[in-house]
């Protein structure tokens, strides 16, 4: 068992099944190059050195982050950084989420908070991540952080 199985398996019943419908449709729909791995204690989707060896601006050791989904206490989050650097992607995600949800969309900048399991839209989640590749998230990232 690896370390973000044993994470989701910590977890309460009711949100394991969850975790786990969201770690598989990152991996099912996530562009080529990026690296599952936990990363700040949850599970995450980074650009790993061997693609971007500048790693994170904030600290060069670990690798540029890109995607977590956490178990917090009040909800699931799903944080996708592309959409805090792109304001056309998070224009878009915005626009259709209430085509594919029947709550009010409880959003940061990169993090999206599901306090209700019944109503994750996870075909748009899926969409979500198939929209940004690796050298995407490089370009951007650099464009917004890196000066």
């Amino acid at each position: 068992m690896n370390a973000i199985e044993k994470y989701i398996n910590t977890l309460p019943e009711e949100r394991k099944e969850v975790m786990q419908k969201l770690r598989e449709i990152v991996n099912a729909n996530l562009p080529e190059g990026f690296e599952e791995t936990m990363s700040y204690n949850i599970p995450g989707w980074v650009v790993p050195k061997s693609i971007y060896p500048q790693g994170y601006h904030c600290k060069p050791n670990p690798p540029l982050p890109f995607l977590s989904i956490a178990s917090q206490k009040s909800h699931i989050g799903f944080y996708h950084m592309g959409m805090y650097a792109d304001e056309k992607l998070y224009k878009w995600f915005v626009d259709e989420y209430p085509k594919h949800a029947t709550r009010k969309l409880d959003m940061g900048k990169s993090c999206i908070r599901f306090k209700k399991m019944d109503d994750i839209p996870y075909d748009l989640l899926a969409e979500l991540v198939k929209k940004m590749t690796p050298q995407d998230w490089i370009e951007r990232y650099e464009s917004a952080f890196v000066k």
